[in-house]
């Protein structure tokens, strides 16, 4: 990579991640379940916590390791303070859902605060106050807004005009009734409890196809199959059986992180609006999030990791950790949650999280959970991923994201890319290759997103293969990391 100088002394991963060490267990024969949970985050192991008493034979299995996905890189904050969410629920729905939101997200709170004291979970479960700020004059409007909003439903909310270290606030509201945690260490501890009740866990077991067959689906893996009466797609960006579902009703963000040494505050702070800026604190770490953006804008990765190292270096603070992190928007604010085809009710979804993932995450455990046992949930109808949006007050892009960008990226990504060290492109037999260097070394790979064809951008700082469409990831040498695509690119 070039610049290596700013990296110097930075681990390239989520602090959630640093010094992982869980063993685990690989699917090694072909099994039957009632339940099939895909994904092993906040979502996939709330659910199968929360199935732990049923008669049901519930099986978990993720594609990586436990809370290697989106959980392991969030920021790790149990927030209901985000942004200004209720006032644009407000405008795309009605009073009502903008209130059940709300109320969605404080049960959330509650399961979390109760399933970590019942199970003595030690996870660096804090209580903080927290912050939405501006430092524009044309927001204030908005985030007052937001505060009587708030107030409204029954929540503690109170205006501050005080200082906010490293903020510029000219305005904000505050919340005393909000944690912070280690996602990684809940998880793990979940795990740990599930297997306890003798469920059963497969990690780097991924699913390559479903298929119906009979009252079963047919889930397979490179060497086996799992025969499975329902299943729960629980990881992030779900890609079978609907292809063209979430591209269209979803908007994929991307965030930049670090970890720097700080004193610990017992406070969180966001932005009203974008650009984002997000801070909470871990033991010693600041945790800084900023340079939140589209996925298919701003390419050089480099670039973006260098301005929030920037950001954090100008107040004097040494930069510890580096990660990113890919956030799934939906039009109206709302996550996806529960059946996925109208009276079917073997399929079902979780995801959309808006980059709230520790609180809709957990909701999303919870109606799963209550649907497969219940055959309903409290906020079904709220999460029900086959509402109809109101899209008049979006921005048109997030609907024509897909086609938009999937014309631009193939025709252009390849070309006068400043920022790419030691790549070319060649056409063999009809085919876009890449090639990277390294010394001696040549990796070839296809320049095409398997999942729906995109062309992919080198990320010079994490040395992956990136899909600036719908966020897939691949090793240097074409190997898939992260979905939605479940193909390797390598070049043979």
């Amino acid at each position: 990579m070039s610049n290596k100088s700013i990296f110097d002394n930075i681990k390239l991963e989520s602090i959630w991640l640093s010094n992982y060490n869980d063993s685990y267990e690989t699917l090694n024969e072909d099994i039957t379940c009632d339940v099939l949970i895909i994904g092993g985050g906040i979502t996939g192991l709330t659910t199968l916590y929360n199935l732990k008493d049923s008669n049901l034979n519930v099986i978990l299995v993720d594609a990586s390791l436990i809370a290697h996905g989106l959980s392991g890189h969030t920021t790790g904050k149990i927030n209901y303070l985000q942004e200004l969410i209720y006032s644009d629920i407000l405008k795309e729905k009605n009073y009502d859902t903008a209130k059940m939101y709300y109320e969605s997200q404080i049960d959330a709170i509650k399961y979390l605060k109760n399933t970590i004291k019942k199970e003595k979970i030690a996870c660096d479960f804090k209580k903080v106050e927290s912050f939405v700020y501006t430092d524009k004059e044309d927001d204030i409007k908005d985030i007052v807004n937001e505060k009587d909003l708030l107030t409204s439903f029954g929540a503690n909310i109170k205006e501050y005009h005080g200082k906010i270290l490293y903020a510029n606030n000219l305005y904000a509201i505050r919340a005393l009734d909000t944690y912070v945690f280690h996602p990684v260490k809940y998880l793990l501890n979940l795990k740990k409890i599930c297997l306890k009740f003798k469920r059963k866990i497969y990690e780097n077991t991924k699913i390559f196809d479903i298929k119906k067959s009979g009252e079963y689906y047919n889930c397979y893996t490179d060497k086996h199959i799992i025969k499975a009466k329902k299943i729960v797609l629980a990881n992030h960006y779900p890609y079978f059986l609907f292809p063209y579902f979430l591209p269209i009703k979803t908007n994929i963000e991307k965030s930049y992180i670090i970890a720097a040494k700080d004193k610990w505050n017992a406070l969180t702070y966001i932005t009203s609006k974008n650009p984002c800026q997000s801070v909470r604190y871990f033991q010693n770490y600041l945790i800084y999030l900023s340079n939140s953006t589209n996925i298919s804008d701003n390419l050089d990765e480099q670039k973006n990791y260098e301005k929030v190292i920037d950001d954090i270096k100008k107040y004097g603070l040494k930069v510890n950790y580096a990660w990113k992190n890919d956030d799934l928007i939906t039009l109206d604010k709302i996550p996806y949650i529960g059946y996925i085809k109208d009276g079917d009710n073997t399929i079902l979804i979780g995801t959309g999280f808006n980059t709230w993932g520790m609180t809709n995450g957990t909701l999303a455990g919870i109606i799963l959970s209550d649907l497969i046992v219940k055959g309903k949930s409290k906020y079904q109808t709220l999460c029900d991923p086959l509402r109809v949006s109101n899209i008049k007050n979006i921005d048109n892009k997030f609907v024509n994201l897909f086609d938009s960008a999937k014309g631009y990226l193939k025709s252009k990504i390849n070309k006068d890319k400043d920022w790419y060290h030691n790549i070319t492109f060649q056409n063999i037999n009809g085919e876009n290759i890449a090639i990277y260097k390294e010394g001696n070394i040549e990796y070839k790979v296809y320049n095409r997103c398997p999942h729906m064809g995109c062309s992919l951008i080198f990320n010079e700082v994490d040395k992956t293969w990136d899909c600036p469409c719908h966020a897939s990831r691949f090793t240097i040498d074409g190997h898939c990391l992260k979905g939605p695509s479940n193909k390797d690119i390598t070049y043979k």
